[in-house]
């Protein structure tokens, strides 16, 4: 069957990204939470396909005879394939037979757990990595300011954003699901409850081959969702989800559950940042958590644009959950990899983008004020003092990220950059 063209399709920054990995692999695999748009990416590059999550009857003839699905023009959508894991060798030995690149696009919601793909897809299938759309991407960010001539040491400048904290809110409230991006905050809030049933209800059960319980499921979303932006511990989030009468989960199902939730790109974990230092101090080593959009974790806790608003301090880690997200998009644009700094004199960096070539940036991430942002530049000149950079070279810039005012830049080459003038 081809694929129709979908006039409302919104470029994407990983458009570039699979297009390239399509004529240097013999399949790419999109992977990425559900709704974040990887079904839309992937008919833009096919030329037919397989929708494995809308149909019994499809999904029993890959099942019975996997060849058989395989068949069309190519590129050759396989959509949702994790619902038929005995479809991964098949494709894979009809890329080996047919030689050449660029046979199938897949897409998947769900890393499967016995990680049948870790070994038997090297060198045959290249994995691109889908999240929520980035503000850039929804139209919302004007793109003043690239992070790649940042990290080449453009200068900084953007006008003064016109946002309030409403405005901001709001952005938090919708998230970057493509579907809600014309939507109004409380709808979309509305459907990603709804999002966040499913996930407690059927999926975290799917995805582990295992009867799983919802109400903790849901517990612990919540849980995670109090601690977003944190390295909480498990201890923090088992005594968040004891019972008067039951205790508090089992550690080995607390750390399940969690693995669950990652395999389903639900939560993406930003591990921490190893690196030589000046000085004998430690560094931390937990991950933080972040979901893989701050409208998640507002539907996790039944909020609302409005109680945001009156709770400034959560909005703030929200926003820093919203900035990691296009950060991460941005990154992975020029080949980087996002981590955080942080050690044991309470020294932090919210993010430090480490590209392939060895250059690094850090990064704080501040919702606004005067203060803050002088707080925050001083943080990182105190991270670039503390890096032993006769090892690891300077980094290639220290950026603050704000909500509000212009884009600038200090008289040392510290960048501030509204997120809504960000672009990769």
């Amino acid at each position: 069957m081809a694929v129709e063209s979908d006039l409302r399709y919104l470029d994407r920054v990983v458009d570039s990204e699979v297009a390239a990995a399509l004529s240097s692999a013999p399949a790419v695999l999109i992977e990425g939470p559900r709704g974040c748009g990887k079904t839309w990416t992937g008919r833009r590059f096919a030329r037919s396909e397989v929708v494995l999550d809308g149909s019994e009857a499809m999904r029993l003839a890959a099942e019975v005879d996997p060849a058989s699905i395989l068949e069309g023009p190519e590129p050759r959508l396989l959509d949702e394939w994790q619902l038929v894991r005995s479809i991964w060798n098949p494709m894979r030995h009809a890329c080996d037979r047919r030689g050449g690149f660029g046979h199938f696009v897949l897409t998947g919601s769900q890393n499967p757990p016995d990680d049948i793909t870790e070994h038997s897809g090297a060198g045959r299938v290249a994995r691109v990595r889908m999240r929520p759309m980035s503000l850039w991407e929804s139209g919302d960010s004007t793109g003043e300011v690239s992070l790649a001539s940042l990290m080449a040491g453009a200068r900084c400048r953007a006008a003064e954003t016109g946002l309030t904290i409403a405005d901001v809110a709001d952005l938090i409230c919708r998230g970057g699901w493509p579907r809600m991006i014309g939507m109004a905050p409380a709808v979309a809030q509305a459907r990603l409850r709804d999002y966040l049933d499913d996930i407690a209800r059927v999926d975290i059960s799917r995805v582990a081959g295992v009867r799983r319980d919802p109400g903790l499921a849901g517990r612990l979303l919540a849980s995670l969702a109090r601690n977003e932006a944190t390295a909480a511990s498990h201890a923090t989030l088992r005594a968040d989800l004891t019972e008067q009468d039951a205790g508090p989960p089992a550690r080995s199902t607390l750390r399940a559950y969690l693995d669950e939730l990652a395999r389903l790109f639900v939560i993406e974990p930003l591990p921490a940042w190893s690196v030589h230092l000046r000085s004998p101090t430690r560094l931390r080593r937990t991950p933080k958590r972040y979901f893989a959009d701050p409208a998640l974790a507002v539907a996790a806790l039944s909020a609302s644009a409005a109680s945001l608003r009156s709770d400034l301090e959560a909005m703030g880690l929200l926003f820093e959950s919203m900035a990691m997200r296009d950060l991460r998009v941005y990154a992975q644009s020029i080949d980087g990899r996002a981590y955080y700094y942080g050690d044991d004199t309470n020294l932090e960096a919210d993010a430090v983008l480490e590209g392939l070539d060895g250059q690094w940036a850090a990064v704080e991430i501040k919702l606004g004020g005067a203060s803050a942002i002088t707080g925050a530049m001083q943080s990182l000149r105190a991270v670039r003092a503390r890096v032993d950079t006769a090892r690891r070279g300077e980094p290639a810039r220290l950026i603050v990220i704000t909500a509000f005012g212009p884009g600038y830049q200090t008289d040392d080459g510290i960048a501030v950059v509204p997120l809504t003038a960000l672009k990769p």
